[in-house]
């Protein structure tokens, strides 16, 4: 049974900062792009950073980069966000999406998601 359980979440002033996890079980870690979405009520999920298998290559939005940074342990099956500099505007359900680098009909799971608030 494939597991992602994200943590980390919590209430933050701007400027503040927060690193995120997600824990997987059931997949083989190594053989897949993780990535961390966000999602606001009455909005799309949003793709905020993507982590290639190896951890070589990472990607971002245009609205986090310079204050977040994905990265991951393939020893540990785990992978993290770390945002700094948070605004308001980052308030969201985190969600980490497990998608099998070769073929997303392969493996696409997603966690339950992390509620992060940035507020004063």
């Amino acid at each position: 049974q494939v597991q992602l359980v994200e943590s980390g979440g919590g209430l933050v002033q701007p400027g503040g900062s927060l690193r995120l996890s997600c824990a997987a079980s059931g997949i083989t870690f190594s053989r897949y792009t993780m990535n961390w979405y966000r999602q606001v009520p009455g909005k799309e999920r949003e793709l905020v950073a993507r982590i290639t298998r190896t951890g070589s290559s990472t990607n971002y939005a245009d609205s986090v980069k310079g204050r977040f940074s994905i990265s991951r342990d393939n020893a540990d099956n785990t992978v993290y966000l770390q945002m700094n500099s948070l605004k308001p505007e980052d308030t969201a359900v985190y969600y980490c999406n497990a998608r099998h680098y070769a073929n997303p009909s392969l493996g696409d799971y997603w966690g339950k998601g992390t509620l992060v608030t940035v507020s004063s």
